[in-house]
Formats: structure tokens, sequence, C-alpha cells
């Protein structure tokens, strides 16, 4: 805990730890650092604002959301102006996908800023996904949308919305395999069971079936990342044979 303390003890200090990171992290300096630093506070905390309000970055995790959204839609709006709804609400999806956004997090390491009264090592993935999401929301608070939309801009847009790339890019290895049995008329069934073996946390195993042969299998802490696992491993099994039959039946509609 006594590096968290350094960081924040400083709060209001420009020359303060804090303060540096968000102005690197960000490319401009926050003026009111009190939005941050609930933007960085988990619930673990249980701390409350002056009207006895909870406060901490879940409030502020559900805004940036909704920013991050709007900018990236008005991106895609008039980067593909050929584009239809259904596409470009698929590479919208692609580009705040909840594995893109903890990728974001962690890269910048946002983290490390998070007080909290219990280890973040017991954090799931998602925390470097949301404290990301709540730093956009504390950005647009302070700063309001332009300097919103100029972070996002810098940090999502400008790194990583290449459109060929989104284009190709899987979201959900499950969908893409459950739409290539659909289109093809093939049965398919994910098996799924308790399996903890030695671990401490509970597991589920899922054995993906197609035409009644076991064509991958996998393991994970909830039953959809596992069948998300499995659809993947049975993808690459089947690629070649998935794509050209995909690309066949988008050709003939």
């Amino acid at each position: 805990m006594a590096s968290i303390k350094n960081i924040f003890s400083p709060r209001t200090n420009e020359n303060g730890e804090f303060y540096r990171t968000l102005t690197r992290i960000m490319g401009f300096s926050p003026k009111n650092i009190a939005l941050y630093e609930e933007a960085f506070t988990h619930r673990s905390m249980n701390e409350k604002n002056g009207n006895g309000e909870a406060k901490n970055y879940e409030r502020m995790e559900f805004l940036g959301d909704t920013l991050l959204s709007t900018v990236i839609a008005a991106h895609l709006y008039k980067k593909v102006p050929g584009g239809d709804e259904g596409y470009l609400t698929k590479m919208r999806s692609k580009v705040v996908s909840r594995e893109h956004l903890n990728e974001l997090g962690r890269d910048l390491n946002l983290i490390k800023l998070v007080r909290t009264s219990i280890p973040t090592k017991q954090f799931g993935e998602n925390i470097h996904g949301n404290v990301f999401e709540a730093l956009i929301g504390a950005i647009f608070l302070d700063r309001g949308y332009r300097y919103c939309n100029r972070f996002i801009h810098k940090r999502v847009i400008k790194p990583y919305v290449d459109i060929q790339k989104l284009e190709g890019k899987v979201i959900s290895y499950k969908s893409l395999f459950i739409e290539w049995c659909q289109k093809n008329k093939k049965r398919f069934k994910f098996n799924i069971y308790e399996d903890n073996g030695n671990d401490a946390l509970k597991h589920f195993a899922v054995r993906l079936l197609l035409e009644d042969e076991t064509v991958a299998k996998a393991r994970a802490t909830s039953k959809k990342k596992a069948e998300e696992r499995a659809s993947k491993r049975a993808y690459y099994k089947l690629q070649r044979r998935i794509d050209n039959e995909m690309v066949n039946s988008s050709q003939s509609v």
C-alpha cells in the first residue's frame, strides 16, 4: 500500500506523481484533480461524498463508456461513408470490446493509480478497461467534450483504429462458429461440465461437438469463457474450411 500512498499523497500538488502521471497519459494537465481521484478509487475504499453517496469510479465508468462509443461512432461515420448501420455497429463493437478496453488499460498501466483496500492481483481482467472508461468520464467532467475527443483520438483511434485490420478482426469465435454451422446446416453442441481439478477456483470444461464428433475442448473459470476458448480452437482447426464456406455463402446472397 505504500506505493499507492506515495502516488496520492501530494494529490493537489502539481509536482505530485499522480498529477504528473495523469498529465503524461492524457497529453494535457488536469484542472480538478478530485475528479481523477474518484476515477481511480475502487469501491472497496467505501468512500462517500458530502451527500453520503458512494465515491468510486463506477459512475464515471458508465459515462466514459457512453462517450467512447459516441466518439468512435462519429469517427467511423466520417471515415467510412459507404458503411451501412450494421457495418458501422459491428466495427464500433470491435473497437470498444471489453477485451480491447482491457488491453488499452494495461498498456497505460492504469492499475498502478487505483486506490483500493484489497490487493490489485485479486481483481479480474476487466479492472483495466473499467478504469480506462472512468478516466474518459473524468476528462469529460473536467475539461469538456473537446478534450475528451482529443484523448480518445490520441489513445484509441490513432494507434488502434485501422479499418482494414478491424474488418478482419474476430470479436467472438463462438458467434462465428455458430454462424458458420447455421449457414451450412451443420449440427453442433457445447457439452459443459464442472472440472475443478486441483484449482481453488471453480472451473468449467467444454467439449465442442460438430456432427457428433469432438472438434475442440477447453476449460476456464466461467462457462462463457470455456465456450469461447473451445470455439477459437475449433476455428483454427477448421479455419480454411470455415473461411471458404463463409465467403461462398456471402457471395451467393
